[in-house]
């Protein structure tokens, strides 16, 4: 008789968790981000995360179509997320593109390529239901008491803002818009002396402009006049300039998710970037090399909507897209 050795090796966490696991991947035209997490009573555990900025929609303004090495840099990622997933042991997942690819002439087969690299099949959401996942992502940050929500989401190649009545603690969207403006194809209008005092007021007064038609349908000055109205923002330029104004000596999202940052932290912040060299951005722990040509054009999109609606301050939420799509996928499985 023949006698085998036990394997004393710890178990794999994927062959130690009971509760099932769930991916949300969200493509962006800046970023590829993966979560995945186990259910919880609060709402989730994260167990894996990635992140890496692929810029996929880089050059897409002036050409329309997504770039071969934009392309190679996003499979790259995305070969990356699909290991983590599998090495999870994932029971759902859902895995979404958003501006870049709903511009991108050549979407189809970017998606199909990307398929046969690494099995995922991406979903190109619009421009609604990304503005919807965002929301619902970043609920959870909102203030019961107050009876409206601006939330936005300062993309690479749109911006999403929602308006919504918050009811015990939910938000109901009233209406929403996305602007064809994102850091990089903002950033990308504005190639040369963006440091400058008249091209960032051309940047603010171009993203204003796009604005006040979303302002004037929904009366959302008039509703702030009266009190009532929060602000929440859900993007790489809010998280940045609060961890900028915090002075951490790297970026901490348990400090900078749900932090309360004041208008005049968000203008003082925003003239001490400008001020900056390029090389003093890249060094500079929550900006770095990748985000610091992309930074003031996230910071204009940010002076417009907070001149347009000068609610005081904004909740910061490192939040938004992949944890709408995991409390989506959770409540599925629950109820099934």
């Amino acid at each position: 008789m023949t006698s085998v050795a036990p394997d004393l090796r710890p178990p794999h966490p994927a062959a130690r968790r009971r509760v099932p696991a769930f991916a949300a991947l969200d493509l962006g035209t800046n970023n590829c981000r993966l979560l995945v997490a186990t259910p919880s009573p609060d709402g989730f555990r994260v167990v894996d995360a990635f992140s890496r900025i692929v810029r996929l929609g880089e050059g897409i303004g002036a050409s329309g179509v997504l770039s071969e090495a934009a392309m190679e840099r996003t499979i790259d990622a995305l070969k990356v997320c699909a290991a983590k997933i599998r090495r999870q042991s994932v029971a759902r997942a859902r895995t979404v593109a958003t501006e870049a690819c709903r511009r991108a002439v050549n979407c189809k087969d970017f998606v199909e390529r990307a398929r046969r690299a690494t099995g995922l099949d991406l979903e190109i959401i619009t421009s609604g239901e990304e503005a919807r996942l965002s929301l619902a992502g970043c609920a959870p940050l909102l203030d019961p008491s107050r009876p409206w929500a601006l939330v936005f989401d300062i993309g690479g190649g749109s911006t999403e803002l929602s308006w919504a009545r918050v009811v015990d603690g939910r938000p109901e969207v009233e209406g929403y818009v996305s602007l064809p403006l994102g850091v990089v194809t903002l950033g990308e209008r504005f190639p040369h002396g963006a440091n400058g005092t008249d091209a960032y007021a051309g940047m603010v007064a171009e993203v204003d402009t796009l604005l006040e038609p979303f302002d004037v349908r929904h009366g959302i000055s008039t509703t702030l006049a009266g009190g009532g109205v929060q602000m929440l923002g859900s993007s790489g330029t809010v998280t940045t300039l609060a961890g900028v104004h915090l002075g951490l000596p790297r970026y901490d999202r348990n400090q900078v998710d749900g932090y309360l940052l004041a208008f005049e932290a968000i203008e003082d912040v925003t003239q001490r970037i400008a001020a900056m060299p390029l090389g003093e951005r890249e060094r500079s722990p929550c900006i770095g090399r990748e985000r610091a040509d992309l930074v003031l054009a996230g910071c204009a999109i940010l002076e417009a909507i907070c001149r347009r609606w000068p609610v005081g301050s904004i909740r910061v939420a490192d939040r938004g897209v992949r944890e709408g799509i995991l409390l989506a996928l959770m409540a599925e499985a629950g109820r099934a």
